[in-house]
């Protein structure tokens, strides 16, 4: 989701917490295998994180991110307008009334599309603006995910037992249910809780402190792991762009034992020192951009080689009164979020050999393994020509 534009002035919210020293910066290319942070790991979500081992600084994944209502469309109309189609499929778990983009009635119909898309090549990343835990969906984007809880609030949704830890509770188990058919389906995720978390627009973000974020993204994880037992799930921490000295990374850190990817999401230009401090963090872990209006140009990665992924966030359908012209030329060069980067379109960067879209040879070379375990065939039956999606 676009960061809102920084503040001029601010107050630090959280004066008695002190600022977490940052570590050392590691070299840019600091690539370290590890197993998947979950026990007992399904065999796609191995094979899934190996495969970004394999290619991370050589190659990168194209992406696009889909709303729940709107399903595949943000996907087709990239592939229609670059004439390559995104490798990583994104999708939201939703929160809004019915008949809404973001509509959080349409879970089973992602479960199915999220499946459809796995066995044609794409790999899924999920997320999800989850409602406040102080009331029930559906809920507005602007009173309830971007809505406030009070400290004691936060307080009680971190201690187990309180009437407000059993309602989150609940809410979670309803999607843990979604995410084991996907499970029982041999789908692997790339799951993202409480993304953009050291930023103050979503009720969850911007508090530091050991009972901070970073101790509700580790409740997540047990939630999930320990409760629910998913082993198809590959942990993707999330942070914005480091802007204010509140927002530096390390303060939201949960520890290397909750984590498998760190991922940045910037609508804005890619500076080195964000993918120093991220990947001074890694352990040497994948790295990736998992939102952004406009990929990285592909010098970027000279300096900032490990970003093995990136996901460009979804576009509104547009008007009946939008010209078809000016629709394909405003999404191409800038994701509809303003100019972020005017000098190279994207039809340019996804040509480039860096790139791994769906069409490449290579990627089904690169993937193979992970298609094998998940009982699929080394490459599914050719594909129709993308449409112009309406």
């Amino acid at each position: 989701m676009p960061t809102p534009k920084p503040e001029i002035l601010w107050t630090n919210p959280q004066p008695e917490i002190p600022y977490l020293p940052k570590p050392a910066t590691r070299p840019a290319d600091w690539i370290v295998p590890h197993d998947p942070v979950t026990p007992n790991a399904s065999p796609e979500a191995k094979a899934l994180l190996q495969f970004l081992y394999s290619i991370s600084g050589k190659h990168t994944l194209t992406g696009q991110h889909n709303f729940p209502g709107d399903q595949e469309y943000s996907t087709q109309l990239t592939a229609h307008l670059v004439h390559k189609t995104p490798i990583i499929y994104g999708a939201d778990w939703g929160f809004a009334k019915k008949g809404d983009k973001d509509s959080a009635y349409v879970r089973q119909e992602i479960v199915q599309k999220l499946i459809e898309q796995y066995r044609k090549g794409s790999i899924i990343a999920l997320c999800w603006h989850e409602v406040r835990p102080t009331e029930d969906e559906p809920v507005t984007f602007a009173r309830s995910v971007r809505g406030k809880v009070t400290d004691k609030q936060f307080e009680d949704l971190l201690t187990p037992g309180t009437p407000l830890y059993n309602r989150w509770c609940t809410q979670v188990d309803v999607i843990a249910e979604y995410m084991k058919q996907l499970q029982a389906a041999r789908v692997p995720i790339l799951f993202r809780p409480y993304h953009e978390m050291n930023g103050d627009w979503f009720w969850w973000g911007a508090r530091r402190g050991p009972r901070g974020t970073q101790q509700l993204y580790r409740q997540m994880y047990d939630r999930l792991v320990n409760h629910h037992h998913l082993t198809n799930l590959i942990w993707v921490w999330n942070c914005d762009q480091p802007a204010r000295e509140d927002r530096q990374f390390v303060d939201y850190f949960p520890g290397q034992q909750y984590i498998d990817i760190l991922a940045l999401d910037d609508y804005g230009p890619f500076e080195q020192r964000y993918y120093d401090e991220m990947n001074a963090l890694s352990d040497g872990k994948v790295m990736a951009i998992a939102e952004t209006a406009h990929p990285p140009t592909i010098d970027i990665y000279e300096t900032q080689p490990k970003w093995t992924y990136w996901m460009r966030w979804a576009a509104d359908r547009p008007r009946a009164t939008t010209r078809p012209t000016s629709r394909a030329a405003a999404f191409n060069t800038f994701g509809g979020y303003g100019k972020i980067n005017p000098t190279v379109p994207l039809t340019d960067i996804v040509k480039d050999p860096r790139m791994f879209n769906l069409e490449d040879p290579a990627y089904w070379s690169a993937i193979a393994p992970l298609r094998l375990v998940s009982d699929l065939p080394p490459k599914p039956p050719s594909t129709q020509p993308a449409v112009n999606p309406k």
